[in-house]
């Protein structure tokens, strides 16, 4: 095993709510084949102890053992730099997404500072709005329009062979974006951070505040900021925090 395969031990697979259980052993079993060793479980339906797993793990049963399990996608990817989210379905909060090989491309370079997830939705309506909002990305695998829905194990097997294939190439001449990227739970403070601040400043609206949150969420997803970029961000939301307390209290004065 070389450095650069080495590093797929760095990304994560996180299925959300997963209902089968021949899925979930499936699954675990393609993590195994293509060098990635850590599976984690938010809210699933299926049990990764159960016979049916187990035997679709064959000799992967190791991973369903060792699957960390979460309530939340939330606390599933608050440690991780780059977190891109799989779809079939568009929309104005899902937009320019990801092929399986770019989507390859771009995490690839971050898995030398850190973890990075795919995250896979449930086997019959995937990943809910709030979910997606937490991946900087979306990655959508082509299909033909008349059978669209892919099996939730061949989605995974996928886009995680895209991910080995890049790891067997050198890695001393691999391009691409090799900055350290703001974690999950550094990203989420800045987010409910300008949540609050637009609110205070009546940029959003109270009554439907995601609706520009989303869009919000998808433009600085795409910029793939690091952690100083999202300090400056940071800095300027508890600028305009202090101006407009001024404002507030000279009016109240």
């Amino acid at each position: 095993m070389t450095v650069s395969t080495n590093l797929l031990h760095n990304l994560v697979v996180v299925l959300v709510g997963t209902q089968g259980n021949l899925n979930l052993g499936s699954v675990a079993r393609s993590l195994g084949n293509f060098g990635v060793r850590e599976l984690r479980l938010t809210a699933p339906e299926a049990d990764p102890a159960s016979d049916e797993a187990r035997r679709m793990a064959v000799s992967a049963r190791p991973l369903l053992e060792q699957a960390r399990r979460f309530d939340e996608l939330r606390q599933a990817v608050a440690d991780c730099h780059l977190v891109i989210g799989t779809s079939r379905r568009t929309g104005k909060y899902r937009v320019d997404p990801l092929e399986p090989s770019d989507a390859a491309e771009l995490l690839f370079p971050q898995l030398a500072h850190g973890r990075v997830a795919l995250v896979f939705g449930r086997e019959d309506h995937g990943l809910s709005a709030s979910e997606v909002e937490l991946c900087q990305r979306v990655l959508e695998i082509p299909t033909d329009d008349a059978v669209p829905s892919m099996n939730l194990a061949q989605a995974v097997s996928i886009c995680l062979y895209e991910c080995y294939k890049l790891a067997q190439k050198n890695a001393a001449g691999f391009g691409g974006d090799r900055r350290e990227l703001a974690t999950g739970d550094e990203l989420e403070a800045m987010f409910q951070h300008m949540r609050r601040t637009l609110l205070d400043i009546e940029f959003l609206d109270p009554q439907n505040p995601d609706h520009i949150l989303r869009a919000l969420r998808s433009i600085l997803g795409r910029a793939a900021l690091d952690p100083r970029e999202v300090r400056i961000l940071q800095g300027l939301l508890s600028r305009v925090d202090w101006v407009e307390g001024e404002r507030q209290r000279s009016q109240g004065g």
